[in-house]
């Protein structure tokens, strides 16, 4: 079970760590959370989402690792495959947006807006990635702390997309609209 917790985490920071670096070579900043000069709202989200996303890394292999309150294997088995469904949103979602991803609204990039792909049954697939893999493995390897910070974690993605969907708004306007209109912020079809 640790070992099959343990690749899937492997591969999602894999993923997010080698788009990093690939988008860096090319001199596109991947990470904006939190800076230049944004709005202190926006500001504040994004901060504590950094924040909290850096603790989850610590905080979900530290609860793989010490499996404090071991859960029946059903259901450690139910939370890996939900965290494995969460790596293929956020894999599918990020090779998807290509060099239009970023993580934190962009101050000065220009990007497109993504509609095809997942982006037709999610208007969020990282967010969506990023929650099933977070409530997954906290599923598996529950402890108090690990519950307190997923819950954290799926609050502040969630005031990151409502956010991030008033930029967009601001941004692509009528084309973005429609687009809304027809799939849902996290998944489905409207």
């Amino acid at each position: 079970m640790k070992i099959g917790a343990l690749i899937v985490l492997a591969c999602f920071y894999g993923a997010y760590i080698t788009k990093m670096i690939l988008q860096h070579k090319q001199g596109i900043t991947t990470d904006q959370l939190g800076k230049g000069n944004k709005p202190k709202r926006v500001k504040l989200v994004e901060t504590a989402l950094r924040m909290v996303s850096y603790c989850m890394v610590a905080v979900a292999l530290a609860s793989v690792v010490l499996d404090l309150h071991p859960m029946p294997q059903g259901l450690q088995w139910t939370g890996i495959l939900l965290a494995s469904i969460g790596v293929v949103f956020f894999v599918g979602g990020m090779t998807t947006m290509r060099n239009n991803w970023r993580a934190g609204i962009p101050e000065k990039d220009k990007t497109q807006l993504v509609t095809h792909g997942i982006f037709r049954i999610s208007r969020n697939p990282a967010f969506v990635g990023f929650d099933l893999l977070y409530v997954g493995i906290a599923v598996a390897f529950p402890n108090i702390v690990h519950l307190i910070m997923t819950m954290a974690a799926l609050v502040l993605f969630h005031q990151q997309i409502l956010l991030e969907e008033t930029f967009l708004k601001n941004t692509f306007g009528e084309q973005y609209q429609q687009y809304a209109a027809h799939t849902c912020r996290y998944v489905g079809r409207k």
